[in-house]
């Protein structure tokens, strides 16, 4: 059995699909409305915009599957940033006033949209988006999605005053969305929650609950997985990004096996893990990050077969699955196409 391979959500961007990009701007837009910036680039691209955007998501897909990737995502072609995207669909959420915020545990400050109201599902839309990209291929397309702390982090509220209510609402706006999605055939379902690992304290308080929640009802035949990152930087080969804490992944590993996740993805390229790690998770499949996102060094095969085959060593292949640690929108279309055909090599020859 070779070790399967998955990417994590978001692809770099066609020159064509000029939209703006978390990766242009990672803290977001300091002064400017994002929502006017959005519009405006909706309106720049025209009547075409749709298929403009179709375009780009295959292209995409089309990358991922020419380098070897068996669950290739949509590439996020769509999202300004995958958060905000997923927001600009609910209700709550006030685009116009924004507030200044610290998050991420202060690596950065931002003007976010602001939480006035009670969040609720305002349009569906994620089944669109997910049949969208897998029109474009016979492999299953993973479609992923922010979880509750994860968005919490990158708005502000100025209604619930109450993280975990606030978690508990966005949960089930989100859980409308994976119920649909699962109705509609899709069988790879990822949630996000990078604040997992800055916040782990939180994540067992009342964390892991609304992610349960956000997944109640899905059916067994979808891979339910969840996304645990340790934080972008802000440019490519900057080496000082404060990252979270190492040891956040080992405060959350009991907690990740007894909940209702079938594969968690880590980020390993970029700080390796003590393995051991590996074995506290006896029925979880792990996603592992052998290919790092924001270093243009591209990792050769024999580095990245050695690093799966020391996984290997307490994981089963059956639950080991290759990866880039986080999304590539960082790296471009051809570094990341570089990176992962060699990940994809490695993976495919244990």
């Amino acid at each position: 059995m070779t070790i399967k391979t998955t990417c994590i959500g978001a692809y770099p961007k066609p020159d064509f699909v000029k939209l703006p990009d978390w990766f242009n701007h990672p803290a977001g837009p300091d002064t400017a409305d994002p929502t006017a910036l959005w519009e405006k680039a909706m309106a720049d691209l025209g009547p075409d915009a749709d298929e403009i955007i179709a375009r780009g998501v295959a292209q995409a897909i089309a990358d991922q599957i020419e380098c070897g990737i068996d669950i290739p995502t949509d590439g996020e072609i769509s999202r300004e940033n995958y958060i905000h995207y997923h927001c600009r669909h609910l209700h709550g959420f006030d685009f116009q006033q924004l507030t200044r915020k610290a998050v991420r545990g202060g690596t950065y400050e931002a003007a976010l949209p602001t939480i006035t109201g009670p969040v609720s599902v305002r349009k569906r839309f994620l089944v669109g988006d997910w049949q969208r990209a897998q029109a474009n291929t016979k492999q299953p397309v993973k479609i992923t999605m922010p979880g509750p702390m994860t968005i919490s982090d990158t708005n502000h509220d100025d209604f619930y005053n109450d993280p975990k209510r606030l978690g508990a609402d966005l949960a089930d706006a989100l859980n409308v969305e994976v119920r649909a999605l699962a109705d509609a055939g899709c069988v790879h379902i990822q949630i996000d929650e990078p604040l997992f690992a800055r916040k782990p304290g939180a994540a067992l308080d009342y964390g892991f609950e609304n992610l349960e929640r956000a997944f109640h009802g899905c059916p067994d035949s979808v891979q339910r997985t969840v996304h645990m990152c340790c934080g972008y930087p802000d440019r490519i080969d900057r080496d000082d990004y404060p990252k979270a804490d190492p040891d956040s992944y080992l405060q959350i590993v009991d907690a990740i096996e007894y909940s209702c996740i079938d594969a968690v993805s880590f980020e390993d390229a970029h700080r390796h893990n003590d393995l051991q790690l590996l074995e506290r998770l006896p029925t979880t499949k792990v996603i592992f990050g052998v290919v790092a996102i924001a270093k243009s060094r591209v990792e050769d095969v024999d580095e990245i077969r050695a690093r799966l085959a020391a996984a290997l060593e307490h994981i089963d292949a059956a639950r080991l699955i290759a990866a880039p640690d986080c999304g590539l929108g960082l790296l471009g279309r051809e570094l990341a196409m570089a990176k992962l055909k060699n990940l994809a090599a490695a993976a495919h020859s244990l």
